[in-house]
């Protein structure tokens, strides 16, 4: 579990249930809560306030239930390209997951189901990669995220989207060659071969399986 640095963290959630949950869970990650809210209003006045490393909200919230929580992350990564938000949500929602990954400048993003949150280890650290500007989408967004999106598929052979959809889940090579039973060099071979096809520009080290992604999503 990743407790590298303490972040300063505002927290929206309706359920006060949840919402004190987490509060008390990430103060024992030695993380500090600076403002626990119920509301998008207040989510985005308490980012003005507190200046946080990290943002953490619901997707739907009052007044509507809709999309409000949601619509507050992307407004205030509009306002503050760079704010690390990482959105919780109860069911698979395709459109606010591509509406998230599309906001801001693309690096400190994330959208768990909110099931994820039980799994401790697993939440902490994915608060953290966000915090530090990566992108952690959660399996099974990712799955219904490939099966919307066709047509970028068909540049791809069966095992390159296999591989894929493996460092969409936040895999390494290693991890990757594991699940799949063949050589890191292998591994390596397939990723070169989906930048190339999905024609990305040129890039580095973890930004360029970061764009391959967003790419891929996003299509």
């Amino acid at each position: 579990m990743r407790v590298e640095r303490a972040l300063r963290v505002v927290l929206a959630e309706d359920s006060v249930l949840l919402r004190d949950g987490l509060v008390s869970l990430l103060g024992r990650c030695g993380h500090e809560v600076v403002a626990a809210v119920g509301d998008a209003g207040a989510l985005v006045t308490s980012v003005a306030e507190h200046a946080p490393d990290v943002v953490v909200t619901d997707v739907r919230m009052p007044p509507g239930f809709q999309d409000e929580g949601l619509h507050a992350a992307v407004r205030l990564r509009e306002e503050r390209p760079a704010l690390p938000v990482l959105v919780l949500s109860q069911y698979v929602q395709r459109t606010y997951a591509s509406e998230l990954l599309d906001s801001g400048d693309g690096t400190g993003v994330g959208y768990l189901l909110k099931d994820r949150v039980g799994q401790v280890e697993q939440f902490v650290d994915a608060l953290a990669e966000v915090a530090d500007g990566g992108t952690v989408v959660d399996p099974e967004v990712v799955r219904q995220l490939l099966r919307r999106r066709r047509d970028p598929l068909e540049r791809l052979s069966p095992r390159e989207r296999e591989v894929l959809a493996l460092i969409a889940e936040g895999k390494s090579n290693g991890a990757v060659a594991r699940r799949l039973v063949v050589s890191e060099a292998a591994v390596g071979k397939h990723i070169s071969s989906i930048l190339t096809k999905l024609d990305l520009p040129p890039a580095t080290g973890t930004h360029r399986r970061v764009l391959a992604v967003l790419t891929y999503l996003r299509a």
